[in-house]
């Protein structure tokens, strides 16, 4: 009998050791922690009292040595809270609250004698988790063949997804229940110019979620560094996530070397649609700014030589007759102009002008430098060297042109995904654009990654992200990463990576169009790790308007484009149209103008992903208020309220909204402007149409004349 006794107080004791529960500040989040009969770490996560994330393990699956998957034992564990207060240095809010409580757990494996913590932080929007092995004898250098961090649904949750991806996240967005993916993919995995699947039932993250009872539900990661992406794999019969990074060409997941952490796992949930998109989770999990003087890191609103070639207008190459480029050997100013090169001096020159005369801080030019002749798909090392224009394209000129304008010219570094190459030149290729008054710049990683077999969301290559990223902070220089990997909220530590594409944006318009509740989606999974250069603003939707063989269109009322300067949140937005297509619709074009790049306060006003989102932002350091709305192919009719307003003031709100008669394929220009005057009590009822949008600015009235007739909301 006292064996008996014994046997059930030690067990007792054992799984009092094992596990452990940590409440969030508010209490509406329970993390329960517990290592199982075999000595895996398992977590789960409840929501006000509803499962969340059920029991999932955790650990890592190692080549050529034990998994750190089981035979672990509890050996410490420690809480902690925070609460502190940060300001970014551009953002969707003038402060950030960072609220936790901690749980770190020290475990044990007996076999090996090797320790691995795992430190959970709970918001009160969701829950934060990684990783951490402390300097030890026996765990110091290990590779990773796979991480096995699960993530068990509750159910057959609905889902807005695109497929798991070494390469691209360039896709339209799938909407489904869980169940449906694996016969869904082969029509979600569209063509593109490097992609690499790996399961019928892989999904990238951020994925969004919304169970049955109407639970929204977001994973993803943060602090992506010296690691390789995450995407999720899903067990479909039983609605299990599991964790599959990204490989290098040796098929290797990870190099550790000890000490060193995991990037953070995330769970943003809530009953609220709203508060998945205001959730600071990414942001807070990621170190402190790194740079010591950010006087120089602002955001930009901008132009580009960009459009009319992604349209097929004008091109990026100078010349047609040369089939093979040896930069230093090719001499350009033998050969023929093609004429259709838009990077040229003449040309540049007059969207400076336009820009100065609008208010436009910058202007992108792509196609300046030599070599694009035959810079896709060659598999071309050498394929730019960053700093040697095209005969027709001045330098100098266009740099003392754009100084006399107020305009700073932004910087294109196409690398065709040689990474090797444009670190070999990196330095120097940022010297120029120091040298020029360049202070931002476009970088690109179209087509396969050189060294060949690697791939774009790799250890290797999201190191070298960050390593241009740190570069160009040594030259006082801003980041805008396209084909880059997605980001997890690194613009907190290094705010000069002021924005990235890493998602399928407007330029797919031009090529076979997205759909039409593509931005509805958006800011519910790519942008939960940062902003995005969506490049919006498209007036002239018909794109055989630009090229009479194409036969795509923007899938867009002009009322959509203006809101999505609210919507698609960005300290970097581009008015991507042609400057005389603007010059038809000049009335709308003042919102564009006008509207704010950074925010003292954002507000989410009404949002179901899929369908409509709608927010309204505050102006950094002004009582400037203004609203947008995107909306899917079903017409609505939304009611705002404007209760955000300062009570006792008057506003002056103009609308730009679609007409009654407008639609996205159909009347893509059918827009109506109004003005109203409108306090903290006003309401607004505004028809949106399929594929349509609106957007508001609201500015103080100062004068009572301001206000004369003027109908009251």
């Amino acid at each position: 009998m006292r064996t008996y006794l014994l046997a059930i107080l030690m067990a007792v004791f054992t799984l009092q050791v094992n596990a452990q529960s940590l409440q969030s500040p508010s209490g509406n989040f329970t993390l329960n922690f517990d290592v199982n009969g075999e000595g895996t770490p398992t977590y789960a996560l409840d929501l006000d009292g509803e499962a969340i994330i059920k029991e999932s393990k955790l650990g890592l699956q190692l080549k050529d040595a034990e998994d750190l998957i089981k035979g672990f034992k509890v050996v410490d564990t420690k809480e902690s809270s925070a609460d502190e207060t940060w300001e970014p240095v551009w953002g969707e809010s003038k402060e950030i609250r960072n609220h936790y409580n901690e749980l770190l757990v020290t475990l044990n494996q007996k076999s090996t004698d090797r320790t691995m913590m795992i430190r959970f932080r709970l918001f009160d929007d969701g829950l934060g988790f990684r990783y951490e092995f402390p300097s030890q004898k026996n765990l110091v250098y290990f590779v990773i063949e796979e991480e096995r961090t699960q993530f068990a649904m509750t159910g057959d949750h609905k889902a807005w997804w695109i497929p798991g991806d070494y390469d691209t996240q360039e896709y339209d967005y799938m909407t489904s229940k869980l169940s449906e993916i694996r016969g869904l993919m082969d029509k979600a995995y569209t063509g593109n110019v490097s992609q690499q699947g790996f399961s019928q039932t892989g999904v990238q993250t951020a994925l969004m979620m919304k169970s049955d009872n109407g639970t929204y539900i977001n994973l993803h990661e943060a602090a992506l560094v010296e690691y390789s992406c995450m995407h999720l794999d899903l067990d479909d019969k039983n609605f299990v996530f599991e964790s599959h990074l990204t490989p290098d060409a040796q098929g290797v997941k990870g190099y550790m070397q000890a000490p060193r952490p995991t990037p953070w796992r995330t769970v943003i949930a809530s009953k609220n649609a709203g508060d998945i998109l205001l959730s600071k989770i990414t942001l807070n999990l990621n170190e402190p700014c790194a740079i010591e003087d950010v006087s120089w890191i602002k955001p930009v609103k901008y132009m580009g030589v960009w459009w009319e070639m992604i349209t097929g207008m004008s091109s990026w190459a100078y010349t047609d007759d040369v089939p093979s480029v040896h930069l230093g050997v090719t001499d350009y100013s033998k050969t023929k102009p093609n004429g259709k090169h838009a990077a040229n001096t003449e040309n540049v020159k007059r969207y400076i002008d336009f820009a100065s005369e609008h208010g436009f801080d910058a202007l992108l030019v792509e196609g300046w430098n030599e070599g694009w002749e035959d810079w896709f798909g060659k598999s071309k090392d050498y394929v730019f060297d960053f700093v040697t224009p095209y005969p027709d394209f001045d330098v100098d000129e266009v740099r003392e042109y754009a100084k006399s304008k107020n305009i700073k010219m932004m910087m294109h570094h196409e690398t065709s995904g040689s990474v090797r190459n444009y670190e070999r030149h990196m330095d120097k290729a940022y010297q120029f654009m120091a040298d020029n008054g360049y202070n931002s710049v476009k970088s690109g990683y179209v087509g396969p990654i050189l060294p060949r077999g690697d791939h774009h969301y790799s250890q290797w290559i999201n190191n070298h992200y960050l390593y241009a990223v740190k570069k160009a902070a040594d030259y006082k220089i801003m980041v805008n990463a396209h084909e880059a990997v997605r980001p997890t909220g690194l613009s907190r530590t290094y705010p000069n990576l002021i924005g990235n594409e890493s998602a399928r944006g407007t330029e797919y318009e031009a090529f076979v169009g997205n759909n039409v509740d593509h931005t509805t989606i958006l800011p519910f999974t790519r942008l939960i790790g940062g902003p995005m250069d969506y490049t919006p603003g498209i007036f002239v939707t018909d794109i055989s308007e630009y090229d009479p063989g194409r036969t795509s269109y923007v899938r867009t009322t002009i009322a959509r484009q203006l809101a999505l300067y609210v919507t698609m949140y960005s300290p970097l937005q581009m008015a991507a149209d042609l400057p005389q297509h603007y010059e038809k619709f000049m009335d709308a074009f003042q919102f564009i103008k006008d509207v704010a790049i950074d925010w003292d306060e954002t507000l989410v006003l009404e949002a179901e992903p899929g369908d409509y989102v709608t927010y309204a932002r505050k102006e950094k350091g002004a009582d400037n208020w203004y609203v947008g709305k995107t909306n899917d192919e079903t017409p609505r009719t939304s009611t705002i309220k404007f209760d955000f307003l300062t009570e006792g003031k008057k506003y002056i709100a103009t609308v730009y909204a679609d007409a009654k008669d407008a639609h996205y394929k159909d009347n893509p220009q059918a827009y109506e402007i109004k003005k109203y005057v409108v306090t903290s009590k006003s309401k607004l009822a505004q028809f949106t149409a399929p594929g349509g949008g609106y957007a508001i600015s609201i500015t103080e009235a100062k004068d009572k004349s301001e206000l004369k007739g003027l109908k009251k909301l």
